[in-house]
C-alpha cells in the first residue's frame, strides 16, 4: 500500500511556465534541498541543507524526530522536490566517501528499503571502487568511470531514462532505463564520508 508522502513534496512541471520560470530558464532543472525528515538517524544535514554526512553512531533517538517519512533501516535521504516531467540536472560532490548510491527514487517508496533495492528506486551505485547501476536489487557493471570528486545526474522524465554524466568531459558514462509510476525525487544513501548537491543548474549542451 502506497505511504502519503507525495502530498509533502513540492512537484514542479519545469518548462516555459512551470513554478514560475520564463522561457529563458526553461533548460533549468530542478532546485532542491535534502529533507531532514526523510533522513537516517545516522545521516547529518550541512550546508543549508544541501549536504549530506554518515556518522557511525548516528543521532540520538531522542533527538530524532518520529514521523512515517524517516527511513527506518538505512541510511537514505530524499531531496524535497518532486520531478513530474521535463528533463533536469544537477551534481553531487563526493568527500571521503567509498560506498554510497546516487538516483531517484518514487516520494512513497517504502521506508523499510534501500534506494536500488526495489522496483521503486533507480540508482548509480559506487562501491569496492567499481559503479554499478542498481534496480530491484539487480547489478549491472558501469565501465569507463573511476571515482571523480564530482558527478552529474541527467533525469529525463519522459523518455524514462537516468544516465550518470561525466562533468570533466560533459559526457553521458551510462543510461538506466526506468519506469516512472508517478512524482520521483532525487534519492541518496552513503555509509561513509559525505555528499554535496549542486542543483538548479542547467541541463548542458549536447546533453
Amino acid at each position: 500500500m502506497a505511504l502519503p508522502f507525495a502530498r509533502s513534496w513540492r512537484l514542479c512541471l519545469w518548462g516555459a511556465k512551470g513554478c514560475g520560470a520564463g522561457v529563458r530558464e526553461s533548460r533549468r532543472g530542478i532546485t532542491f534541498k535534502l529533507e531532514e525528515k526523510t533522513a537516517h538517524s545516522s545521516l547529518a544535514l550541512f550546508r543549508g541543507d544541501t549536504g549530506v554526512k554518515y556518522g557511525l553512531v548516528g543521532l540520538e533517538p531522542t533527538q530524532v524526530s518520529l514521523n512515517v517519512e524517516r527511513f527506518r533501516e538505512w541510511a537514505v535521504v530524499l531531496a524535497d522536490t518532486a520531478v513530474t516531467s521535463g528533463r533536469h540536472y544537477w551534481e553531487v560532490t563526493v568527500k571521503r566517501s567509498q560506498q554510497f548510491r546516487i538516483g531517484v527514487a518514487d516520494v512513497d517508496m517504502s521506508r523499510d528499503n534501500c534506494i536500488g533495492l526495489d522496483d521503486r528506486s533507480w540508482v548509480f551505485s559506487y562501491a569496492q571502487r567499481k559503479w554499478h547501476t542498481m534496480l530491484a536489487n539487480e547489478k549491472a557493471p558501469v565501465e569507463g568511470i573511476g571515482q571523480p570528486e564530482k558527478v552529474g545526474l541527467l533525469l529525463d522524465y519522459e523518455a524514462k531514462k537516468l544516465s550518470l554524466v561525466d562533468v570533466s568531459q560533459v559526457s553521458v558514462i551510462h543510461t538506466l532505463q526506468t519506469d516512472f509510476r508517478g512524482p520521483v525525487v532525487p534519492a541518496f544513501a552513503l555509509w561513509d564520508g559525505e555528499l554535496l548537491t549542486h542543483s538548479g543548474l542547467e541541463v548542458p549542451k549536447g546533453l
